[in-house]
């Protein structure tokens, strides 16, 4: 019988860290055969940070604002996660672009969640410019970083029905939890 040992992931974040939560949660659960190995933030003070800290997993933080440049900050922020030797790297809820040359070594084991249903609305704001384009249907996609912001190719994506009623608030909030399963699907 062979040994299977877990997929190493490294987690990138900048905010909160809910699909962080949702991958350690499954994680925890056995339901996701991951080491979480480190997560990693360009803001020191990110909640997810927290998070991840109160689960046991390491951390670093590196403020960009002490870096000449864009390249020189994602070369030094990406060997430190390759110092923790993961097989995968998740961007969830990382509000960077990645430089073309620092990303370059990580091209097809690096994933992002994007919350919209790509090609559409990539960058930020996605619900309220859902919901101003008059769609009828929103979502998340799934897909592989490259250097072209929300461009990759997508892996995987999740929808809901746009209701009458709901504000960009309502709309992320009922999102959320679809966005939350579909990472852990794809991871």
């Amino acid at each position: 019988m062979i040994e299977r040992r877990a997929l190493r992931i490294a987690v990138l974040v900048s905010g909160r860290g809910s699909n962080l939560q949702a991958l350690i949660d499954a994680m925890q659960a056995g339901e996701l055969p991951i080491e979480i190995v480190v997560v990693a933030s360009n803001r020191i003070a990110a909640e997810a940070l927290r998070r991840a800290e109160a689960a046991g997993i390491a951390t670093f933080a590196l403020d960009p604002a002490g870096y000449a440049d864009r390249l020189d900050y994602d070369r030094e922020f990406l060997t430190r996660v390759a110092g923790y030797a993961p097989d995968l790297v998740v961007l969830a809820g990382f509000m960077r672009v990645i430089d073309r040359t620092a990303l370059s070594p990580w091209v097809g084991r690096m994933i992002n969640v994007h919350p919209s249903l790509l090609p559409k609305y990539t960058g930020l704001k996605t619900h309220a410019r859902a919901l101003a384009a008059g769609d009828a249907r929103h979502g998340a996609s799934v897909h592989y970083v490259t250097a072209e912001l929300d461009g990759g190719p997508v892996i995987a994506q999740i929808d809901l029905a746009i209701e009458a009623s709901d504000t960009p608030e309502s709309l992320a909030t009922r999102l959320l939890s679809l966005e939350h399963r579909l990472l852990r699907q794809c991871v």
